[in-house]
C-alpha cells in the first residue's frame, strides 16, 4: 500500500493521525501479562505473547478511528526472537483490521546490507522458488545519513511495489540541533536533507499528489516544520512528539498544507497508556486508548482547520 492508500484512509476516517505500538510490559495490564507469565513462565515468549494481545485488542478498539499504526521495532527486538514474531504478528493483524503500516526501524546501511534492511521490511525474500515477505509494512522510517546509495535500495521497493519510506528530516528529541541544525554552505543540515529527498522522490508522485518519499518532522521544532514544508510541499510528513514528549496541537499546523493533508501525526504512551489514567487496573484498556485516540484526533483536527 502505498502513500495514496494512507491518504485515502485518513480521508475516509477523517483522522491524521497514527497509533504508536511500542508496549513494554509496563504499559499492559497487569492482567494481560499475569495471564501469559502463568501458561510460559518469566520467559521472553511470555512477554511477546502480552504484546501480541495487548496490541490486537487496541487495534480492535481503534481499527475504525485511526488509519495507522506504528510499530517501533526497537521494542520487538527486546524480546529476541519472540519478539520479531510478535512484530509479523502485530503487522498482519493491523492489515487484517484495514489499517496502514508504518514500520518505525530507523535503519540503513550501504549496498547489499541496505537491501536487506529495505527487502526485510518493505519486500520479500526468496526462498528456493518463493518469495516471502519476512514483515510486509507498507513504508518504513529511514536515516539518510549514509547518502544516496543507503536510501536507493528502499526506493526501489517504493518503485516496484508501490512502498512508502519516511526519511529523517528534524527529529523531535532535545539533542536533535546538535547535527541536524548545523550550518551546511549557508543551510541547516535538516535544509539539505530536505532538499536530496525532493531529487529522491522523482517519479513517486502519487494520484493524490503525495509523494512516497515523506519526511520525519518532529511536533517539537514548529518553526522547522514552516522551513521544511516549504521545501517538500509534496511530501507526507510523520510527525512524532505530539503528547508524551510536550508538543501540542498548535505546535504540528505548520506540517499540514492548505488541504488539511500533508502529515500524520503520531501518538504512542498517550493512547497505549491511557488506561493508567482511569483507576481501573487496566479494566477498560480499549476504551480507554479509543477515548485517547477520539480526543486527539479532535484537538488537531480543530487545530488545522
Amino acid at each position: 500500500m502505498s502513500i495514496q492508500t494512507l491518504v485515502e484512509k485518513i480521508r475516509e476516517k477523517g483522522n491524521p493521525t497514527v497509533a504508536g505500538l511500542d508496549a513494554r510490559l509496563e504499559y499492559i495490564p497487569e492482567t494481560i501479562v499475569r495471564r501469559h507469565l502463568m501458561l510460559h513462565g518469566e520467559t521472553l515468549r511470555a512477554a511477546a505473547e502480552s504484546v501480541v494481545e495487548f496490541n490486537c485488542g487496541l487495534m480492535d478498539a481503534l481499527a475504525d478511528i485511526v488509519p495507522a499504526v506504528k510499530p517501533q521495532a526497537a521494542y520487538y527486538e527486546l524480546l529476541g526472537s519472540y519478539g520479531a514474531m510478535a512484530l509479523k504478528e502485530t503487522i498482519d493483524y493491523a492489515h487484517a483490521k484495514g489499517l496502514y503500516v508504518i514500520a518505525d526501524i530507523k535503519r540503513n546501511d550501504i549496498g547489499a546490507t541496505a537491501a536487506a534492511y529495505a527487502e526485510a521490511y518493505l519486500g520479500k525474500t526468496r526462498v528456493g522458488d518463493t518469495e516471502i515477505a519476512p514483515y510486509g509494512a507498507d513504508s518504513a522510517t529511514v536515516n539518510a545519513y549514509l547518502g544516496t546509495d543507503g536510501i536507493e535500495p528502499f526506493l526501489k521497493e517504493c518503485r516496484t511495489r508501490g512502498k512508502g519510506v519516511f526519511v529523517l528530516v528534524k527529529t523531535s528529541n532535545p539533542s536533535s540541533g546538535e547535527f541536524q541544525n548545523r550550518d551546511m554552505e549557508g543551510q541547516p543540515l535538516y535544509a539539505r536533507v530536505a532538499e536530496m529527498m525532493a531529487k529522491w522522490g522523482e517519479g513517486l508522485d502519487t494520484p493524490c499528489g503525495y509523494n512516497q518519499v515523506g519526511a520525519v518532522v518532529g511536533a517539537t521544532y514548529p518553526e522547522e516544520q514552516k522551513i521544511i514544508r516549504t521545501l517538500l510541499p509534496r511530501a507526507y510528513f510523520l510527525v512524532p512528539g505530539y503528547g508524551a514528549q510536550g508538543a501540542t496541537a498548535k505546535d504540528i499546523a505548520n506540517a499540514f498544507n492548505d488541504d488539511g493533508l500533508g502529515a500524520i501525526v503520531n501518538s504512542s504512551r498517550g493512547i497505549m497508556c491511557a488506561w493508567k489514567k482511569t483507576g481501573n487496573n487496566g479494566a477498560d484498556y480499549k476504551e480507554a486508548a479509543r477515548a485517547e485516540a477520539i480526543r486527539m484526533r479532535d484537538d488537531i483536527v480543530a487545530a488545522i482547520r
